[in-house]
């Protein structure tokens, strides 16, 4: 197998090299604990400061001290939903979610449900966008927070958080947004958007893995769930900073920031180009998500009458790198949640995978990945129980 194309960067994207350039000199030169006092600190939190510079900026957040480092985009979303529960307790204990948030999402939701917190968890339609109806049903006095991610990392639908935003502050409620398979993809604005809470992280940009960021308005009340560092992330968020990784992270958003409008007309020109092949190859498939409202990076399809396990198996032993979900649970067998949330039958979304793009990928690449899914369904389809135009 001579050929790789990988079409999984909604799972993780390559660091790239301005990036790695950025991060290189903390290593081996500017190698210090920006928690010391002498030079070497002094150096690492001039890192720290025009990293966070670069995150303030990417979002237009009205100040550099809203920006706290995180290990990723998981911990940003725990600490966004535990650390606002913990601290507005005592306004009231219940939160209002989807069904289709992403894990980091629902099991801080399901954690709190233990601690005596009730959880709300809004449908979606069938494209996968949150009823709004409900969401002003749900409301409630003792609604402390509304957490509604910005684009969904399954099926690429892009909710209206400003809208979202704007209910939950007439009800005076706190606002916290997933923005992880936003941010690169669509415009952040998080004063426009009046967003009080928004995760990110780095390895969805080209950034490296193991470092995100929690953006928290001035003003909101939110509780630290790490211990053990009064100074750090300004007594917040205990843990000696990733400084080679925060540089990374600041690098990495700032080029996507920039690069957006050029990065989306590739990514779009390359899905238009896909779904056309894949037409013209292949019967029985339906693509899943917004026809319109979406992200151009991430494709969701089902292919009748075949598991999207098997699919992704054979692509593999072909050279190609796709997923059946969310990498979190792309090891499950059980059904996309996401998918079952917006009605899609469990054999038709058992049939799922999730193509999402990078810049780098030719039309070339596409011409060969949709002759090889050309070749994987009819082979599985020959085998199947299940007749694929009947499902």
């Amino acid at each position: 197998m001579d050929r790789k194309i990988y079409l999984d960067n909604a799972s993780t994207t390559y660091v790239s090299n301005e990036v790695m350039t950025e991060m290189l000199p903390c290593f081996n030169t500017i190698y210090g604990n920006a928690g010391s006092l002498h030079s070497f600190g002094r150096d690492a939190v001039a890192i720290l400061d025009r990293a966070r510079d670069r995150v303030k900026n990417a979002i237009n957040a009205a100040k550099a001290n809203e920006i706290y480092f995180t290990s990723g985009g998981t911990e940003a979303d725990n600490w966004a939903i535990i650390g606002v529960a913990h601290a507005n307790a005592n306004k009231g204990k219940h939160i209002i979610t989807s069904k289709i948030e992403h894990h980091a999402v629902l099991h801080a939701c399901e954690q709190l449900e233990k601690e005596g917190f009730e959880i709300t968890y809004l449908n979606v339609d069938k494209h996968g966008l949150v009823d709004m109806a409900q969401l002003l049903h749900e409301i409630r006095k003792d609604t402390i927070l509304i957490s509604i991610m910005a684009v969904n990392n399954e099926v690429g639908t892009i909710q209206n958080v400003k809208a979202i935003a704007k209910i939950a502050h007439d009800y005076k409620i706190l606002f916290h947004t997933d923005a992880v398979q936003a941010i690169g993809h669509m415009k952040i604005d998080v004063q426009d958007m009046d967003i009080d809470l928004l995760s990110m992280s780095a390895h969805k940009i080209h950034g490296p893995k193991g470092v995100g960021a929690l953006y928290v308005k001035n003003g909101v009340r939110i509780d630290p769930i790490t211990f053990g560092g009064n100074s750090q992330e300004r007594g917040k968020r205990a843990g000696t900073e990733n400084i080679a990784g925060i540089a990374g992270f600041g690098k990495a958003i700032e080029l996507a920031t920039r690069n957006l409008i050029e990065v989306n007309k590739k990514l779009k020109t390359i899905r238009d180009y896909f779904l056309e092949k894949l037409s013209e190859k292949v019967d029985y498939f339906q693509v899943n998500g917004h026809p319109h409202q979406k992200s151009n990076a991430i494709l969701n399809v089902s292919f009748y009458g075949i598991e999207g396990e098997s699919i992704l198996m054979l692509l593999d032993l072909a050279g190609i790198c796709v997923s059946t979900a969310s990498a979190c649970t792309s090891k499950s067998l059980l059904p996309s949640h996401v998918l079952q949330a917006m009605g899609v039958p469990d054999e038709v979304a058992q049939g799922s995978i999730r193509i999402s793009f990078g810049t780098n990928i030719s039309k070339s690449d596409v011409d060969y990945v949709t002759d090889e899914i050309q070749k994987v369904v009819a082979k599985l389809r020959a085998i199947s129980p299940i007749q694929a135009g009947r499902v």
